[in-house]
């Protein structure tokens, strides 16, 4: 199963302060653990929201707004991609990842599958588009 690790925003990372090298260094040599074990498929760290914009529609009118944001709370400063077996190896994982950091918060998500769709809501038909739309996507990343 595929999980998204959403890693909450602090006034620090808010203010664009970088990590320090042990920090770097901590996180560098734990992403290489959980590369090597299979389990980590992404990561990378965001920008503060004020070099970010929210694009919303509501109501038939589009809105940019450009940051940052105060709803501290509800930021992201980076994340993970899992690939495991099950929500509590998320889990675990993330805990280590939170003690090579010393702070934080995780929130974890699993990411939809098409096994997750009745057929008749995600035909076979659909699933295999989306399957060679995922592909292309895929080579799209490896160009970058």
């Amino acid at each position: 199963m595929q999980i998204l690790g959403l890693l909450r925003a602090t006034r620090e990372s808010e203010e664009g302060a970088p990590p320090n090298t042990e920090l770097m260094m901590r996180m560098g040599t734990f992403v290489e653990e959980m590369t090597k074990a299979g389990v980590l498929l992404g990561t990378n760290g965001l920008h503060p929201t004020s070099k970010g914009k929210r694009v919303k529609l509501a109501e038939g009118r589009m809105t940019v707004i450009d940051g940052p944001f105060t709803e501290s709370k509800e930021l992201i400063a980076s994340y993970a991609m899992f690939q495991v077996k099950t929500m509590d190896e998320a889990v675990m994982w993330s805990k280590r990842f939170l003690e090579v950091l010393g702070q934080g918060e995780v929130e974890l998500r699993p990411i939809f599958d098409p096994a997750d769709f009745s057929p008749d809501v995600f035909p076979p038909e659909q699933a295999a588009h989306e399957e060679r739309v995922r592909l292309e996507m895929a080579r799209n990343a490896e160009r970058q």
